[in-house]
């Protein structure tokens, strides 16, 4: 078994939000919850303020340095399109694929579209268009799919995605990689609720049992997701459970490898 750790790009500044959801007043009430409950100290709170004040809700160059240094290679998926929350514009979208490529991150699509293929096919259009990749795969933000989706891109042309949340081995939809994945930071930190219910040493805990199934079942490849906006001390248990969990993995001799090295694995 090996790993293949992603980060899903939902956030990069408080702004982008104003007049177009709710997302920062949720933030403020979730906050407030986790303060009250005892799940983050007042600290934590106090970082969180910190963010709103600095105007930032990403950390993709520290979490870059972290994997870097723990060599550990990873795909950044980023949105060109808006919805469901993810509201930063194309400019800054544009901005940061161009970053990212220039500091060596692998980078793809957090695709919005879902149900129709010339809208899916346009937001393909449009990240080739910006990252000048001639290859590239996909998540769709809150993994959010239908019959069609995977089948609309393959025929877009991507040669990956990782929207299934499944204890399965990766597959071929025609042309394209589907690789399942089976941690992702929210569902370990916060379900059954909308904020955070458990403390570090019980997550934890929770990804040992699923690391321990996916070894069970004998699964060539352990799926990742972790957000960015949590790998900062306003949101420590997050944090803190990332780090634990990649060198948790170094600890148990599991390799790391990204999408696209294992899709040369799998058909070598």
């Amino acid at each position: 078994m090996k790993a293949i750790v992603s980060h899903d790009i939902d956030h990069l500044t408080l702004t982008e939000h104003y007049l177009k959801d709710l997302i920062v007043p949720k933030f403020f009430v979730r906050s407030y919850i986790e303060l009250f409950s005892g799940k983050i100290s007042i600290k934590e709170m106090i970082h969180r303020y910190g963010d709103v004040f600095t105007n930032q809700w990403q950390h993709i160059e520290a979490l870059h340095e972290f994997n870097t240094k723990n060599k550990v290679p990873t795909t950044y998926f980023i949105g060109v399109n808006n919805g469901v929350g993810l509201s930063y514009s194309k400019k800054q979208s544009a901005l940061w694929i161009r970053k990212m490529l220039q500091i060596g991150c692998d980078v793809g699509v957090h695709g919005i579209e879902f149900e129709n293929f010339e809208k899916i096919n346009a937001e393909y259009s449009l990240f080739k268009n910006i990252s000048k990749q001639p290859v590239f795969g996909t998540r769709m933000h809150y993994i959010r799919t239908n019959d069609q989706t995977f089948t609309n891109m393959a025929k877009a042309g991507y040669a990956f995605d990782s929207s299934e949340m499944s204890y399965k081995a990766p597959y071929k939809i025609d042309a394209m990689w589907e690789f399942p994945f089976q941690i992702m930071d929210g569902y370990i930190i916060e379900k059954p609720k909308q904020w955070q219910s458990k403390n570090f040493t019980q997550s934890c805990e929770e990804t040992k049992k699923i690391i321990d199934k996916v070894a069970d079942l004998q699964l060539p490849y352990l799926g990742i997701d972790f957000h960015d906006r949590y790998f900062s001390d306003a949101h420590k248990t997050w944090k803190d459970w990332y780090m634990w969990l990649i060198e948790y993995l170094v600890s148990q001799k599991i390799e790391f490898v990204n999408f696209k090295q294992a899709i040369k694995e799998l058909e070598s």
